[in-house]
């Protein structure tokens, strides 16, 4: 059986209300969404885990929805960019309370010199990219952590293909600039 046939067979499946398919979907998918989320929020785990549940629960809510005009990932996505976004307009009405008197958690720092740079720098990567706009951000996401090509991009954003171009070229810009600092050292 062809992957193609698999999904379309799980989907069938899940709009018929089975259980154990609704299951296997999250499954299937769950790695891929909650990076996404996790990316999208500059590495905080929990704001990603939320997001992530949210995602799943608009999905199972929504699955009768789904109606093949195009690919399930694309569809799947663009819940992902909604839910992330909608979850970001909730999280700037609201003061971090941890934040603001200093009672952010600890880092625990590795033992071995090599990891705790690796994973400073990638912090500092994933803070750039958390700190661009979000019509930079998820064109910069959905390519690069996900490998979307330019026009699926586009399909999930529902923009036009040389919008993401020119998206991707100013968010590279962007990181470039705020990043500029790392090439030097």
């Amino acid at each position: 059986m062809t992957e193609m046939k698999a999904t379309e067979d799980l989907l069938a499946a899940c709009q018929s209300g089975d259980s154990e398919a609704l299951q296997l979907l999250f499954e299937k998918h769950q790695r891929r969404v909650y990076s996404i989320a996790l990316n999208f929020f500059g590495g905080d785990g929990e704001t990603a885990k939320d997001a992530t549940q949210q995602v799943f629960l608009k999905l199972f809510v929504k699955i009768g929805q789904f109606r093949n005009d195009s690919e399930f990932t694309t569809w799947l996505y663009r819940i992902v960019v909604n839910t992330c976004i909608d979850e970001q307009r909730k999280q700037k009405r609201f003061f971090p309370l941890a934040e603001l008197i200093g009672m952010r958690e600890p880092r625990v720092k590795k033992t071995q010199e090599e990891k705790i740079e690796r994973r400073e720098l990638s912090d500092e990567v994933q803070s750039a990219v958390a700190d661009l706009k979000p019509k930079l951000r998820l064109p910069i996401l959905l390519k690069y952590v996900e490998g979307l090509s330019y026009d699926e991009i586009a399909n999930v954003l529902e923009i036009s293909s040389g919008t993401v171009a020119s998206r991707l070229n100013r968010g590279h810009k962007a990181l470039a600039k705020k990043l500029g600092h790392l090439r030097e050292g």
